[in-house]
């Protein structure tokens, strides 16, 4: 984890909503699944709920982690990948097909609960744990130049994602944003939003910064946050300092951001309804492009 090439996935660190709103998504206990029945929302969105949201800088794919399992959104009808695990915690290393999980064993799934720490080297079509297995349920988790950064109740951090620190930060994150090219760490608190220059290991709060539910980076510097009602904000300084840009309707559930070789940031939105998209940065969104 120490040498992350240039990403080629970016993704939500997490999905989760901030503590007020978190209560349907707790961890569950140690003897159940942690899942509902398999689902699909009204909207045919595969799964009851979306966890993380990733798109492949270089082919566009859209990955979008659920309570039933991860899914490729990317054409009509989404394609389901790997087994059913309930992927509370979701993010994508700098590797080609690099993804990190965890979370609860979902029907038929023959790995521990919780989850702990999960990898997968293929995109998704298969997973090997890692660490943590039978303690931790990560609700938030991105990877950072140094290593990843987790949250299961306490704030972590490992270099290679089977040993771990515990970081003494004195909040309790409900997302956490990285590019794995940087060790900066955005962290969304009901509090305010918290940022770390040493890969999470120490932190200080952003005073100026809007009330951010949603976070991920487009690029090491550009990052995109939503608040709970759905004003967009951006920043071209890794988080540090932030303006207004458009809105999002619908009820968000994952963001994901990518900066083009001409600085335009395009941003992908999981609603309840759909995947929307923005092509100026987030100060419009439309429906993707027809398939």
């Amino acid at each position: 984890m120490h040498a992350f090439a240039r990403p080629r996935y970016v993704s939500t660190a997490a999905a989760a909503a901030l503590l007020l709103a978190v209560s349907a998504c707790a961890p569950a206990s140690p003897g159940s699944s942690g899942i509902p029945a398999p689902a699909t929302s009204a909207s045919g969105l595969p799964g009851s709920h979306v966890h993380g949201l990733s798109v492949n800088r270089e082919t566009d794919q859209i990955l979008l982690a659920t309570h039933e399992g991860l899914f490729d959104v990317t054409t009509q009808p989404a394609t389901k990948l790997g087994g059913t695990n309930d992927l509370m915690g979701f993010t994508a290393g700098a590797e080609q097909g690099v993804l990190f999980a965890s979370g609860h064993p979902g029907p038929g799934s023959d790995l521990p609960n919780p989850l702990g720490l999960i990898k997968s080297t293929d995109g998704g079509k298969s997973w090997e744990p890692l660490s943590r297995q039978g303690e931790s349920d990560f609700h938030a988790l991105t990877a950072a130049k140094s290593g990843l950064v987790a949250f299961d109740g306490t704030l972590r951090t490992s270099p290679d994602g089977k040993t771990w620190s515990v970081q003494s930060a004195g909040f309790a994150p409900a997302a956490l944003a990285a590019d794995p090219t940087s060790d900066t760490v955005l962290a969304t608190t009901q509090d305010g939003l918290q940022r770390s220059t040493d890969g999470g290991r120490t932190w200080a709060l952003v005073p100026a910064a809007p009330i951010i539910q949603y976070v991920t980076f487009a690029s090491p510097a550009k990052a995109i946050g939503v608040e709970p009602g759905g004003a967009v904000h951006s920043s071209a300084d890794g988080g540090a300092t932030w303006s207004a840009k458009g809105r999002i309707d619908g009820q968000v559930q994952a963001i994901a951001a990518v900066e083009g070789p001409e600085a335009d940031t395009r941003v992908w939105v999981a609603t309840s309804n759909e995947v929307v998209l923005s092509t100026d940065g987030g100060a419009t969104f439309g429906p993707r492009a027809a398939d």
